[in-house]
């Protein structure tokens, strides 16, 4: 009996002292009536399986900044057979992580969804080939075999196509592949040019041997078509919620202290990079640790500088998403108001001080030198 009334001490003093250390004022996101709960349970969807796209995440549980705003985190794989959209809006999970795209057409299909928190500044998909295809420009690809993932990944590349006079629906412009989701087709020379994320496909073709020289391929043997440069880039990775989610009891300032959490984690991720590596590498990633680290360095790159602060959404980017995604059916029309909004994130930025560096403006990236199979 004394070590139950110990226990029940225990957990109203975590109760109080989460309390007393919120950011947001009031009681911890957790404390329930009367202090019986010190920690409030969410469960936290990823787009797909544990890697560095999502070592903001892991390195919020690592270092405890979760449970600081007390919080009890899941955070729940993704893959290809996982729709987070689904996940939330069938209260699988409280909250998730996706591209801006995808989240819009499921809020089409009819779901509530709301981006809270905008993480990825720009855009990480590229398009690729190697130099003796003499691709040097997305004009380039007229004639070509472009290969790209299709199913809702393909529209900066129609969109930089359109603008370049190539018609994307026209064989006699332009031949669309559908690609698997790695670099095979264009290793065997399949394609021409294949579609690939700065932090993944391409570093997997430069972990691939050159048969040419017998050592693995470097930058210099690829030309790289880079779509926030042709302008027809789309915001990719955000953090998101149901609206009755967080319309509901004390959701929206869980909701806070979820985001605040995630944004020390990225902070963290931006300045102890191999830390988070390794926290990624312990949550299960199949990837090796050399692919790791290049695919943190390009994600930090893809975050840092946040000019507004990490989790603020550019509004222009939000538009050009928007009318990209309209253009390439994606969306039959424009979202309806309430598919984003920023005092959550606005909320959480304030909460960790005016002593934290949120933007990143002296971000630069570092070298990493990838392996053989990225081990």
């Amino acid at each position: 009996m004394n070590r139950s009334r110990r226990a029940f001490g225990l957990l109203a003093v975590v109760a109080l002292v989460v309390g007393a250390c919120s950011s947001t004022g009031g009681t911890a996101a957790g404390s329930a009536a009367g202090g019986s709960a010190a920690l409030t349970k969410v469960r936290f969807v990823l787009q797909w399986v544990p890697q560095a796209q999502f070592a903001g995440y892991f390195a919020a549980q690592a270092q405890g900044y979760f449970r600081q705003e007390g919080l009890d985190v899941q955070i729940l794989p993704g893959g290809p057979d996982i729709n987070p959209m689904q996940v939330v809006a069938s209260g699988g999970a409280e909250i998730g992580t996706t591209w801006v795209p995808k989240m819009l057409a499921s809020r089409e299909g009819g779901t509530d969804l709301v981006d809270i928190a905008q993480i990825f500044q720009r855009s990480g998909t590229l398009e690729i080939s190697f130099k003796d295809k003499n691709i040097n420009s997305v004009a380039d690809l007229r004639g070509k075999k472009v290969g790209t993932w299709l199913g809702g990944n393909e529209p900066e590349l129609f969109a930089a196509l359109t603008k370049n006079g190539i018609d994307p629906n026209n064989p006699n412009d332009v031949t669309i592949v559908k690609q698997p989701f790695d670099m095979s087709q264009l290793l065997t020379g399949q394609t021409d040019a294949a579609e690939a994320m700065i932090y993944n496909e391409y570093a997997q073709v430069l972990e691939a041997t050159n048969p040419a020289t017998g050592k693995l391929y470097q930058p210099s043997d690829i030309n790289v078509i880079n779509f926030n440069q042709v302008g027809t880039a789309m915001l990719q990775d955000m953090i998101f919620a149901s609206a009755k989610w967080l319309a509901t009891g004390t959701n929206q300032q869980t909701a806070v202290h979820f985001l605040k959490a995630s944004f020390e984690g990225w902070i963290y991720c931006r300045d102890h990079a191999a830390d988070c590596v390794q926290d990624v590498l312990k949550a299960g990633s199949k990837l090796g640790a050399s692919h790791q680290a290049w695919q943190m360095n390009e994600v930090n790159a893809l975050i840092w500088p946040s000019p507004n602060g990490i989790g603020m959404l550019d509004k222009t980017a939000w538009d050009q998403t928007v009318q990209i995604a309209t253009q390439y059916g994606i969306l039959k029309a424009p979202p309806t108001a309430g598919a984003y909004r920023t005092d959550l994130a606005q909320q959480a930025l304030a909460a960790l001080g005016s002593g934290v560096d949120t933007k990143g403006a002296s971000f630069q990236k570092a070298t990493v030198t990838l392996n053989p199979g990225g081990n």
